[in-house]
């Protein structure tokens, strides 16, 4: 299988870097890449082809995977428009919707979308992906692929999720390190050194994430378990349910969501 990438930023270094791992050839990946010193790092590192520009080379491959930023799309597509003929088109350029990739690439429609998020930088990504109805069964396969390299991968059936997913778990991560950042400043103000209480906090909630995803039982029964009646965590729960934080969580995410689909909006009109 031959992968093309159209952009050599973070995520992208991260999907070559998880399917090299994984076994790929280096001399199966080419990236587009404009930048000059990106370029140069990513032969480097990984041992791909580079190219300034999608020559003929680049565009004889399985899957291009889109991989610049959202607002670039556009103009990185155009000088790819009437020239795909049997490529499954993979973006994960967030918030931008197949309808519009295909416009941008004259009415081309073998396009998954996907929505990552950063974890993949470590290998432990999640990714929700939603297919065109052109897409077949073995095409999917080879998206999944290529997003399980970086971690775990679902499938969305209806398009208008993604904003749902990206909301959920591709914003997810800032949502986790404001919490950490909030429980270390917590253990600051008890008294604990910055190190001391940036150790307690990551730590703790790596343990309870790592117990959550390995335990059969749900969130709610493992923090039952942890709760003492009249102990020191009924104490802060109790806190937390007073300040109603579980609602504002769902009010950030449902914020979250409601922009994605502006963004998407805003990305797709005109052109």
């Amino acid at each position: 299988m031959k992968i093309s990438f159209i952009g050599g930023g973070n995520m992208a270094a991260a999907l070559i870097g998880g399917m090299l791992k994984r076994g790929y050839s280096a001399a199966a990946i080419q990236v587009v890449e404009l930048v000059p010193p990106a370029r140069e790092r990513l032969t480097e590192q990984f041992g791909v082809r580079c190219a300034a520009v999608a020559d003929d080379a680049v565009l004889a491959c399985d899957v291009l995977v889109l991989a610049v930023k959202p607002q670039q799309l556009r103009d990185a597509l155009a000088p790819l428009a009437g020239r795909l003929s049997r490529q499954l088109v993979l973006s994960i350029a967030a918030g931008v919707r197949m309808v519009d990739i295909a416009r941008w690439l004259g009415d081309y429609r073998c396009i998954v979308r996907a929505m990552p998020n950063t974890p993949a930088l470590v290998g432990a990504g999640i990714a929700g992906l939603c297919a065109d109805e052109s897409v077949d069964h073995e095409q999917r396969r080879t998206a999944d692929a290529v997003l399980a390299a970086v971690g775990q991968t679902v499938w969305i059936d209806d398009e208008s999720q993604m904003d749902a997913v990206t909301a959920v778990s591709g914003s997810g991560p800032a949502y986790v390190f404001y919490f950490i950042e909030a429980l270390q400043a917590a253990g600051e103000a008890l008294g604990f050194s910055p190190d001391t209480a940036r150790k307690l906090a990551i730590e703790t909630f790596s343990g309870a994430t790592k117990l959550a995803a390995e335990s059969n039982e749900s969130p709610t029964v493992l923090r039952e378990r942890v709760t003492s009646k009249g102990g020191t965590t009924e104490a802060a729960l109790k806190s937390l349910d007073a300040d109603k934080v579980a609602a504002a969580i769902s009010r950030a995410v449902a914020a979250a969501c409601v922009r994605g689909k502006v963004l998407g909006d805003e990305l797709g009109a005109g052109g």
